[in-house]
């Protein structure tokens, strides 16, 4: 049987480095900065990439190299590149893909670190951003210039867990010659594949539900060959390599993306719609609840609803402040994705420097409250969080 005939979870599992002479079932950590040759000649024709081989963990790693391969199957892609970071992912992406005077057109939700760049560094190279409303697709024709090489989007987004129609991005893409580049992050390969819908690049933060389990940081993009080899070269020579260790985590942590994710979203439902029959709760936002504006668009594209819901309290800063403080078993944390259940106010922490205006233009209102559901027993989770909002 072909291995792209293989089914998810056996390619997540049996997408493994040849095994070495010791037989090992397990691939072994390989902690090494670099690799040595047989000869002048050998070496020659490794720096000139006649030959296909390890030189320097920088650029390659058997471990990160087994890890890329299983993302590229998992979306679809013909290649990929593995940093030490989700947001090293997307800085070396665009840096790679950008020249001074080129334009950006962006959803505005998008992860802080991410505005940041788009407003506070790239401006430095020249290199401009036009955000739209992911509520307002109608507009993103409008923002498109003469200039612009990239359209960018999260989808679901952080935190309002709004969604956007990836094949209506994948068509404005095609029909003005545009990057289409998508955050992956929050549905994961095995929930959305958004190079089906046209996506010419897709990135992860790795540290989220990929690794799931809170322990390492990582990033990856796959995509488009001819993209990947230049977000290869900009990285060989800059340096945002994920370690071995961390890409052997990695790895291993995909081995149950799926057994996991089915849990993660089983649980999340069942807590979105605790949420949404509470008198404390003013609305919820959860793709796969029927009242998500972007209902159909989600099931249209992502097999599951993923694990992060997010409602608006009643009572905005203040209420929200104070569920925080009465959360007994669930964490008070900045990540997301991790086995344990995480629960964050933006308004009064990740987005507290923002104005009013701000907020609100990314639906981020004062009472939001984003909950990354777990693996824990659920009614203990619902348990929690019911008497945090008593």
């Amino acid at each position: 049987m072909n291995d792209s005939e293989y089914g998810f979870e056996t390619q997540a599992i049996r997408t493994q480095l040849e095994r070495t002479k010791f037989q090992e079932h397990s691939v072994p950590l390989y902690l090494t900065s670099s690799f040595v040759f047989e000869d002048a000649e050998d070496m020659r024709a490794s720096f000139t990439e006649e030959k296909e081989r390890n030189i320097y963990s920088r650029f390659s790693n058997p471990n990160t190299t087994e890890f890329v391969d299983k993302i590229c199957k998992m979306e679809g892609a013909e290649a990929g590149y593995a940093f030490a970071t989700g947001m090293a992912a997307v800085y070396s992406t665009f840096a790679a893909l950008l020249n001074a005077g080129d334009h950006i057109v962006s959803a505005g939700s998008v992860f802080g670190s991410t505005h940041a760049l788009f407003v506070n560094y790239f401006p430095k190279w020249n290199i401009q951003t036009t955000y739209f409303d992911i509520n307002k697709p109608e507009t993103i024709e409008s923002c498109i210039q003469p200039n612009t090489k990239i359209l960018y989007a999260e989808s679901p987004t952080n935190p309002a867990i709004d969604i956007i129609d990836l094949e209506l991005l994948g068509a404005i893409a095609k029909k003005h010659n545009l990057i289409l580049i998508i955050d992956n992050c929050f549905a994961t390969p095995y929930i959305q594949q958004p190079i089906k819908f046209g996506a010419h690049l897709v990135i992860h933060s790795a540290t989220k539900l990929i690794d799931g389990q809170g322990r390492v940081l990582g990033g990856v993009t796959v995509g488009r060959e001819d993209l990947i080899r230049e977000i290869y070269l900009f990285s060989r020579n800059t340096g945002p390599a994920l370690s071995p260790f961390n890409a052997w985590v990695l790895s291993k942590s995909l081995e149950t993306l799926a057994v996991r994710l089915d849990r993660h979203c089983e649980n999340a439902f069942k807590v979105a719609e605790f949420l949404e029959a509470h008198p404390n709760v003013n609305t919820v936002k959860y793709p796969f609840l029927k009242s998500h504006p972007q209902y159909e668009i989600a099931k249209k594209q992502m097999s599951l609803g993923g694990n992060i819901v997010a409602f608006e309290i009643k009572g905005g800063i203040e209420a929200g402040r104070k569920f925080l403080n009465n959360i007994k078993l669930c964490s008070l944390s900045a990540n997301l994705g991790d086995t344990r259940t995480i629960v964050t106010h933006p308004a009064s922490t990740t987005h507290s420097k923002l104005s009013v205006e701000e907020r609100l233009a990314v639906s981020i209102t004062d009472g939001l409250v984003r909950i990354s559901v777990g693996l824990e027993t659920v009614k203990d989770v619902i348990d929690d969080l019911k008497q945090a909002l008593a």
